[in-house]
């Protein structure tokens, strides 16, 4: 079980990331599915939080996506924001992780992982520093590091963005 980390050791673990993984539903979105009678689904992601991922990547840091289900329409939205590591529809999100930090050559302690819920633990388990939504599942909660202000699809993946990339000025 992770605890709350100091400020202090907050910044520390924080200016070492060098790749960031998230989560898709209840993570870049509120984590709800609008049907449509046809099958299809819709989901609303938050400008605020594209705007972080980019900001992320022109800071040098490599931002991955690791969700449990498919989505076109959020394939799309990542690859319009330059995210180049993105993997869909894997129920088992830790080797997906591990092969992730394989490629990039980064060690656990140079990854963090956000993440909403009990499928993400895998990988939280693993990551130098774990960051969650405001309303995130109790399980999440407990092994976070770091807990947003912000619900999931409203501006947390933002809020963890500035938090990474104002640990890296100091």
């Amino acid at each position: 079980m992770a605890a709350r980390l100091t400020a202090a050791g907050l910044r520390k673990r924080a200016a070492q990331i060098r790749c960031v993984v998230f989560d898709i539903d209840g993570v870049l979105t509120d984590g709800k599915l609008y049907l449509g009678p046809d099958g299809q689904e819709w989901k609303t992601v938050s400008v605020r939080d594209g705007l972080g991922l980019k900001r992320l990547l022109q800071a040098g840091i490599e931002v991955a996506v690791i969700s449990g289900r498919p989505s076109p329409a959020l394939q799309n939205r990542l690859n319009s924001l330059g995210v180049k590591h993105v993997c869909l529809n894997t129920e088992d999100k830790r080797p997906a992780y591990e092969r992730l930090l394989r490629t990039l050559g980064l060690s656990d302690a140079q990854c963090a992982v956000m993440g909403d819920d009990t499928p993400d633990l895998s990988m939280m388990q693993r990551a130098g520093l774990v960051l969650t939504v405001a309303d995130a599942h109790p399980d999440v909660l407990r092994v976070a590091h770091w807990v947003s202000r912000h619900p999931g699809g409203n501006g947390a993946v933002r809020e963890a963005s500035d938090l990474l990339l104002a640990a890296r000025r100091k």
